[in-house]
C-alpha cells in the first residue's frame, strides 16, 4: 500500500496503475466498520465535489470528483452514478478521464445539461506546465444514451478574462430562453472572489464574457468556488463557497463555508439578484461543502452536498477511502428562508420501528421538544463514545457536540456546532444516521446540521432527556 504521496504519484496516469493496487485498496476497505449503508460513498479512494447532477435518458445522473487510488487529491476524474429513484445508485466508476492537452492534470468540477439526445458536460480542465504553473481550461464533453463519453478536443473557454487569476473553475451551465449561460468561480488580480458569467448561442460556443454575477455588495473573500444558481419557487438561489470570507460578513466555523443567498427576483439582462438576502450558511454543521443542484424536469429543485471539506484529513483516509455525499435534498422557500428536505423517495428506506434503546447503524430518529423546555438526545456506542444533541426551546438554541464521538479529527475548528431557532416555540427534528455520517433536519429543514463521526464501537444506543424519540431502522443499500 502506498503511504507517501509524492506529486508524481498523485498525478500518475490511470493506465499506469496496476489492477493489483486497486485490489489491495479494496481488501483494506472491506475490513472497515466505518463504511456507510445508504449514503453515496466511493468504492475506493477519494470522493469530493458532486458534478453534473441531471436527468437524462429517463434516469438521474450524478458524477463526482474521484481519485480511486487513495484518499488524496490526486489526478481527478469524474466517476459516474445513475439512479431510477434518487436513492439506489449504481456506480459506473471513472467515466470522464483526464490526460489530454486540455485536462492533462485533472478533469475538475463542472455541470451537465441535456441537449437533444445527448448529455453535455462542461468542466474545468486542470493543466500545469513544466514550472507547475496552472493554466485552467473550461472544457466540454458529450455523453450518449449508452453512457459513452467523448470529449471535445479544444477548450470552450481558453483562458480567464484579463484582470483575473488562474483560479478560474467549476463551470455551471444553464439555459434561459435561447441562450446558454455559464457561471464560473474566479479570483480577481486584487485577490477578491467573484462569479464570472459567460454566454453562448450553443453549448459548444462561441462563449463570450458577459458580466459578473451581482448577488451581494459584501466582500466574498479571495475566491469563490462551486457557484450554483438555481430557481426555487421561481426565486433565484445561489449556493457557493466563498473562501476567506470575513466573519463579520458570514459567521462560520469550518475551514471554508458553503453559503447561500436568496433573491426576490432575477434580472437576466444584468445577471443581478433583485433584493438579495444576507449571505447565510447553507448547513450549520461540520462537514458540508460544494453543494450542487439543478432544476429537475419534474419541477423540483434538487441538491446534493459533499460531506467533506478541503484541506481536511479524515480517519478513514488510512483505510484508502474518504468522504461521502448527503442525501439528495429538495429545496423550498418558506417565509423567505431556504428549506432543505430529504427527497420523499427516501421514505422507501424505512424498514421497521425500533422500540429498544439499541438502534441499527442505519436509522432515522424523529423527535419533538415543546415550547419553553430543554432536552437532549445522545447517541452512544458500547465504548461510551457519544454524539450529543442539546435543545433549548426557551432560548431557541440547538447544540451538537461530537467531542467524544470517536476518533478525533479537524479539532482545530472545534468539536461543537450550534444554531439558533425561534425562541419560545417547539423544535421538531429528524436525524438520519448512517454509521459515520449524520444529517439533522430541524423544523422541516429550515436548519440543517451535518457531520461525520468515527466511533471505534460498533453498536449504537439512544438516550434522551425530556424528549420522546421515534426510532426506525433504515435499509442498507450498499
Amino acid at each position: 500500500m502506498i503511504t507517501k504521496w509524492t506529486t508524481a504519484l498523485r498525478y500518475k496516469p490511470y493506465q499506469e496503475w496496476s489492477k493489483q493496487e486497486l485490489i489491495d485498496i479494496k481488501q483494506k476497505i472491506d475490513q472497515s466498520h466505518w463504511r456507510l449503508g445508504y449514503h453515496i460513498q466511493p468504492s475506493t479512494g477519494l470522493l469530493n465535489d458532486p458534478n453534473g447532477f441531471s436527468y437524462f435518458n429517463n434516469q438521474w445522473h450524478l458524477f463526482y470528483q474521484s481519485f480511486p487510488y487513495g484518499a488524496v487529491h490526486g489526478l481527478k476524474s469524474w466517476a459516474h452514478l445513475t439512479s431510477d429513484d434518487l436513492v439506489h445508485w449504481q456506480d459506473h466508476g471513472p467515466a470522464l478521464l483526464p490526460g489530454d492537452a486540455q485536462d492533462s492534470h485533472g478533469a475538475y468540477s463542472g455541470s451537465a445539461i441535456p441537449v437533444g439526445d445527448k448529455l453535455f458536460m462542461m468542466y474545468t480542465g486542470n493543466v500545469r506546465d513544466e514550472n507547475w504553473i496552472r493554466h485552467p481550461k473550461q472544457d466540454g464533453a458529450w455523453m450518449d444514451k449508452d453512457n459513452q463519453i467523448k470529449k471535445i478536443s479544444t477548450p470552450l473557454i481558453e483562458n480567464p478574462k484579463p484582470g483575473y487569476t488562474d483560479h478560474f473553475r467549476d463551470p455551471q451551465i444553464i439555459k434561459h430562453e435561447d441562450t446558454y449561460y455559464c457561471l464560473i468561480g474566479g479570483r480577481r488580480a486584487d485577490d477578491t472572489g467573484h462569479v464570472l458569467v459567460y454566454q453562448a448561442p450553443e453549448v459548444t460556443g462561441p462563449w463570450s464574457y458577459k458580466t459578473e454575477l451581482k448577488f451581494t455588495d459584501k466582500d466574498c473573500g479571495y475566491m469563490i468556488e462551486c457557484p450554483n444558481l438555481l430557481f426555487v419557487d421561481n426565486r433565484p438561489v445561489l449556493m457557493f463557497c466563498p473562501q476567506g470570507i470575513e466573519q463579520d460578513v458570514l459567521q462560520y466555523s469550518n475551514v471554508y463555508p458553503n453559503a447561500v443567498v436568496i433573491g426576490e427576483d432575477f434580472d437576466w439582462e444584468t445577471f443581478s439578484f433583485i433584493n438579495p438576502s444576507a449571505i447565510a450558511n447553507l448547513d450549520e454543521g461540520f462537514d458540508v461543502y460544494a453543494t450542487h443542484g439543478f432544476n429537475a424536469p419534474d419541477g423540483r429543485a434538487l441538491a446534493v452536498s459533499w460531506v467533506g471539506l478541503p484541506d481536511t484529513t479524515y480517519p478513514s483516509d488510512e483505510e484508502g477511502w474518504a468522504n461521502c455525499f448527503s442525501l439528495v435534498k429538495e429545496l423550498k422557500i418558506k417565509d423567505d428562508h431556504l428549506y432543505q428536505i430529504p427527497v420523499v423517495e427516501n421514505n422507501q428506506l424505512v424498514k421497521e420501528t425500533l422500540n429498544s434503546k439499541e438502534i441499527t447503524p442505519q436509522a432515522k430518529l424523529s423527535f419533538k421538544l415543546g415550547a419553553n423546555l430543554a432536552g437532549s438526545i445522545t447517541l452512544k456506542t458500547e465504548l461510551n463514545e457519544e454524539l450529543q444533541i442539546i435543545l433549548d426551546t426557551t432560548n431557541g438554541k440547538i447544540l451538537v457536540d461530537r467531542t467524544n464521538a470517536g476518533v478525533p479529527f479537524a479539532t482545530d475548528f472545534g468539536t461543537t456546532r450550534s444554531t439558533k431557532v425561534t425562541a419560545g416555540k417547539e423544535i421538531q427534528a429528524d436525524l438520519y444516521l448512517d454509521n459515520t455520517v449524520f444529517e439533522l433536519y430541524v423544523n422541516g429543514g429550515r436548519k440543517v446540521i451535518t457531520g461525520r463521526i468515527f466511533p471505534q464501537g460498533k453498536q449504537f444506543f439512544v438516550e434522551s432527556e425530556n424528549i420522546e424519540v421515534k426510532k426506525v431502522s433504515l435499509d442498507k443499500i450498499y
